[in-house]
């Protein structure tokens, strides 16, 4: 599901941006919905959506420990 959607954990994906979640988020959100872009009236849901799973993935991106490292927390700036 979703092969757009790249790994965006270090070593991987070293730099992760703000940009790179909101992307996989939409990705995640249209495979999810059926929905390349959403009527006017499903919009506010769509995009709730798509800041929800942002969100969840950000958390999980800090919240990672990788083997041999520290938390992402402690090593990458957090991007909220």
């Amino acid at each position: 599901m979703c092969r757009s959607i790249k790994t965006l954990r270090p070593p991987l994906t070293p730099e992760v941006t703000d940009e790179d979640i909101r992307a996989a988020a939409l990705q995640y959100v249209r495979k999810i919905s059926g929905f390349r872009a959403p009527a006017a009236h499903n919009r506010e849901v769509f995009d709730q959506a798509v800041d929800a799973v942002a969100a969840a993935t950000q958390e999980l991106l800090d919240g990672l420990q990788i083997r041999g490292s520290a938390t992402r927390r402690a090593t990458l700036p957090t991007h909220h």
